[in-house]
Formats: C-alpha cells, structure tokens, sequence
C-alpha cells in the first residue's frame, strides 16, 4: 500500500533531548492523515507534523465524539522495527469507533499507515532498550454544528512520539489509591471502549490522588463500588496463591488491554495460572492480611508491566511484596519486552516486523 508522503522542511530532530525523553513530551516530524466525507475514507497522506485549524463550532470540541489508540515500535536487535500486535489495536479502534457511531476504518489500512509513518520516521526510534516510538492513532468527528448528533465528517490521525518509560520510576513499584468516592464508568457505559470521554472521566479522582502522592486510581465498579475496575492508565492483576487473578471483562466497563491479552496468554507457556473473574476489594484487602497476596501489577501498553507495591485505602496501607517487584511480575515484563524487542524468538507470531 502506498501514500502520498509530503516530506518536512523544519525537522525538529535535533532540538530533542535524547538524556530525558520522558513520556509523550516530544513529537516526530510526520503525520498521517486520513479523512471521511461523502460516505467514504479518502486514501490518507502522510504529511509533515502541524497545528491543525479547527472551527470552534467543531461538533466533537462539544459532544466528545473521538477515540483514541496506542502502541509502540521497537527497534529490533535483529534488525528494523517491530510493532507489537497491530491489528489488535485496529480492531479496538473500530470497536470503540462503533461505540461512539464513527465509520469503520480498515484494519489493514491502519496497519500499513502505521508502519508506512513509522518507516517514514525511523531515525526518531530511540536506541535505548526500554525505550520507543510511541504510536498514536485517533479518530474524531470533524463536522460544524452544535446540537448532540453524529458528524457527517471524521478525521483519522497518527502521530508519534519518541518516549522513555511511562512512569519515572520506571519499573520502581508505584503507589496507587483505591477510590470509593469517585467512579470511572459503568455498565453499559464507554468504560470498555478508548473513547476520549472515558479518560476525561478519570481526570478529577486522578489528580485528587496524586496531590496526596500516589501515581494513580484504582477504581471500583460503577455500581456497588465491590468489585476492582481497573487503574486509570492500565488494568490490574493480582496474585494470590501463585495465581494471577484479574477483572473480568463481562464486567463491561474494563478496557480490553492489548498487554492484559499478551499477559493471559503468555501465563500458561511459563507454568503460571491465570483466571479472569470478578475479584472484590474486599477479597483484596483479606489475602493481604492473610499474607496470600503476594504481588500486584498493571498492565499497558504505556508501562507494559508496572508493579504496585502499596494499595491505599480509607486511609489503610497495604504494602505489597516489601514494595518489590516480585518474580511473577519481572518474568513477565522480562518476557513480553524480549518479545517486542527482537532479543527472544516471538513463537506466537505478535510482531510486525520490516527494515526501513
């Protein structure tokens, strides 16, 4: 597949600083951009990385109609790139699109501008191992008009960033806050979808948490506040009884993570159960004291692996494996990353691979 490409006559390469990347601070030169009119996708172009004017009747600056992906690509140390696992997080996109009644886009369409933008842009991949280009697709509604319908128009964009790990700490053990005062979503809601809505929702409880000093929420279910949702930024797993246990999706409001899919599949090849349930805070909080609860970690695409060493609640401490990344979390993390960066053999065939 090929597309236009418009190539920048300003790169801003140089002004970056390699020492300090952080997350989500510094951008490449390129963009793709696709755009939906008269009932059809245009074939997209590639073009250089710029403001985009936007009329203030802009329907989706008012009713949010706009969802949002990320993933990663790799240097490979056999060579190119990797992406990890493309098309999974294509299909989420046209899930979450359906949600919020945006035109389907073709999987194989956002995989190839994924990888063609990538190539285009292959010098801003850092070189340091746990770090990356981070991909960012996103769609939304372009139309101008006020009043709560669905745009006749859509914008389809990908930019990337060159980043370091999400949190500073890197894989340093974060301290996380469980909420019962605000939630996230509900059933039926856009909990399971990326819409951008579902993280503005998250924003307040978020920001409440980190003036008290943890990294982020973990939330409880919309309904009953029982039952464990997932952290703002990536779902949660705990082990009990050398058991990962994790939120089940049937709760229908828990994103379908592409690292927790990798995560469940992967247990089984290392010899370590796995259950997808509902789990209650309550039943969290009884291992902890019983000492079965022996580690705790999210998973994300951001982070990948990010273990937990405190869980905050009502003012209780729980300390989780002496504020350690434990075994279960560090294989894993170990795994998936060797993975992605071409150092293990991907047996189950999760990485696109190509040379620039």
């Amino acid at each position: 597949m090929t597309f236009k490409t418009t190539k920048t006559q300003n790169s801003h390469f140089d002004s970056i600083n390699w020492d300090d990347l952080r997350f989500g601070v510094y951008f490449s030169d390129h963009m793709f951009v696709a755009n939906y009119k008269n009932g059809k996708w245009d074939d997209g172009e590639i073009m250089p990385f710029s403001n985009i004017e936007i009329s203030p009747a802009m329907c989706t600056l008012h009713y949010a109609q706009a969802c949002f992906e990320g993933l990663k690509a790799f240097r490979s140390e056999k060579g190119g790139a990797n992406l990890f696992r493309p098309e999974k997080n294509a299909a989420r996109l046209n899930f979450s699109s359906e949600r919020l009644c945006i035109p389907q886009i073709d999987v194989n369409f956002q995989v190839e501008a994924m990888k063609e933008l990538v190539k285009f842009d292959n010098k801003f991949i850092p070189q340091k191992h746990g770090q990356s280009l981070y991909i960012r697709p996103f769609v939304f509604g372009s139309s101008n008009f006020l009043g709560v319908q669905a745009s006749q128009e859509y914008k389809y964009i990908i930019i990337t960033s060159p980043v370091a790990s999400y949190y500073a700490g890197g894989l340093a053990p974060v301290k996380i806050l469980v909420t019962d005062e605000y939630v996230r979503a509900v059933r039926g809601g856009l909990g399971n979808t990326k819409a951008a809505a579902n993280y503005a929702a998250s924003l307040y409880g978020g920001m409440q948490a980190r003036k008290m000093g943890f990294s982020q929420v973990l939330w409880l279910d919309g309904v009953n506040l029982e039952f464990v949702d997932e952290v703002g930024a990536m779902n949660i797993m705990f082990v009990i009884d050398n058991e990962i246990i994790t939120p089940s999706l049937d709760q229908g409001s828990i994103l379908p993570g592409i690292t927790r899919m990798s995560v469940l599949e992967l247990a089984g090849d290392l010899g370590i159960k796995a259950t997808e349930r509902k789990i209650s805070l309550k039943e969290v909080i009884d291992a902890h004291k019983s000492g079965h609860l022996t580690e705790c970690f999210g998973t994300g695409t951001a982070a990948v692996i990010s273990p937990v060493g405190q869980l905050t609640y009502k003012g209780e401490d729980m300390i989780i494996n002496n504020n350690q990344i434990g075994p279960v979390a560090q294989k894993l993390y170990d795994t998936i990353t060797g993975i992605q960066y071409g150092k293990l053999e991907d047996k189950k065939g999760w990485t696109l691979n190509f040379n620039f």
